[in-house]
């Protein structure tokens, strides 16, 4: 059915304008956001969506091609929607974020780290108040205890005299078990954190949907 052949008050744009935006489901913010001409193309689209766990940055731009009456306008439009979601989440708040728990740090990299195809490790620097100073990547690639070089980890600490730290890293895989060299790396880092008098307040494994905290498990601390 076209979106036009629904009574007006059934009509999303017009829901939108007299409801507000957080009265409409996701299917009907597709359509408005993308000018969806029926209801079909958005259900195939939401459905889409769902099928990458929400995450618009990892939906393969030929799959939204695949839609029925979905060609290149609309394809770039969700590509530059999903880039302004991005940049929006990575947005720094106007008052520093603090880290109170490991929901908290986990919050502050799931939504980019859990879209990436391939491992990062980044670290979080805290002050003596445990408020963000900064998030910066240190290694893209495999994060093994045969890779990682502790020192890099705390050279920005050092030079932002952060009190504290937490380490992030992702599992491409979706799965944020931690591996044998997760926990031996996590050991390493919190044994050099004494050193520098850093301390390490945890470190997250990201999955899809998923995070584990390996301080809460007890392993490497």
């Amino acid at each position: 059915m076209k979106y036009a052949d629904l009574p007006e008050s059934e009509q999303p744009a017009r829901r939108l304008r007299e409801l507000g935006a957080t009265a409409l489901n996701t299917t009907e913010l597709l359509s408005v956001a993308l000018m969806l001409p029926d209801t079909d193309s958005a259900v195939q689209l939401s459905q889409l969506l769902n099928e990458y766990d929400n995450l618009l940055v990892k939906i393969p731009r030929d799959r939204v091609k695949d839609i029925h009456r979905v060609g290149d306008k609309t394809a770039d439009m969700l590509l530059a929607i999903a880039e302004l979601a991005r940049r929006q989440a990575l947005a720094s708040p106007r008052e520093k974020a603090r880290i109170n728990s490991p929901a908290d740090a986990a919050a502050l990299v799931q939504y980019e780290m859990s879209a990436l195809d391939h491992e990062q490790l980044r670290v979080i620097l805290l002050n003596r108040r445990n408020e963000v100073i900064k998030i910066v990547m240190v290694y893209k690639g495999s994060v093994s205890s045969s890779q990682v070089r502790v020192g890099e980890l705390f050279k920005d600490a050092l030079r932002e005299q952060a009190s504290a730290i937490v380490i992030c890293h992702n599992h491409p895989s979706g799965d944020p078990t931690p591996s044998p060299d997760d926990v031996a790396v996590t050991r390493a880092i919190v044994q050099a954190g004494k050193l520098v008098d850093v301390e390490i307040l945890d470190h997250i494994v990201i999955g899809q949907n998923r995070w584990v905290s390996l301080k809460e498990r007890g392993l490497g601390f």
